[in-house]
């Protein structure tokens, strides 16, 4: 079996547990010690066939953790980075919701993860810094929770 063969069966395996980024694909290819050159054909090969595609897992995986995991476009954004995709990738993938719908989906995480608006200047910072944590930039943050409050007092 040649190199790229190998890269490719290679690859192959590794995309058959789950789907990774071009970036992971390379890296598990480094750690097999295969050829870089044969580690390059066989990626763009995989991509050329459709099984590989940074933009596509970009644009499932801001998904699924905003839809999942309470996930803020910050957060997202740190991790896609960290995983190798392209930055004009993830902007894409986190820009197609616009600022009204993270509001809502941060309004959404503040009903499911409070029993009970705050009532204190403590237990707003909590609520913030949850917000925070998951990803939402402050200003976001701050305007959910100020709107929880407003329509829970309603």
């Amino acid at each position: 079996m040649g190199g790229e063969e190998r890269a490719l069966e290679l690859a192959f395996r590794h995309l058959g547990k789950r789907d990774r980024t071009e970036a992971e694909v390379r890296r598990h290819l480094a750690g097999k010690d295969v050829a870089e050159r044969d580690a390059e054909a066989a990626i763009a090969e995989i991509v050329r066939m459709g099984y590989l595609d940074d933009a596509r897992y970009a644009r499932t995986f801001a998904e699924d953790r905003r839809n999942l995991d309470g996930w803020g476009p910050e957060r997202i954004e740190r991790r896609l980075l960290a995983l190798g995709v392209d930055g004009e990738l993830v902007a894409a993938a986190i820009g197609t919701r616009e600022g009204a719908d993270e509001l809502e989906a941060a309004l959404a995480l503040l009903r499911q993860r409070c029993r009970e608006v705050p009532a204190s200047e403590r237990e707003r910072e909590r609520a913030l810094g949850m917000l925070v944590r998951k990803g939402y930039d402050l200003e976001l943050a701050y305007d959910a929770v100020r709107a929880f409050e407003r329509a829970e007092a309603a």
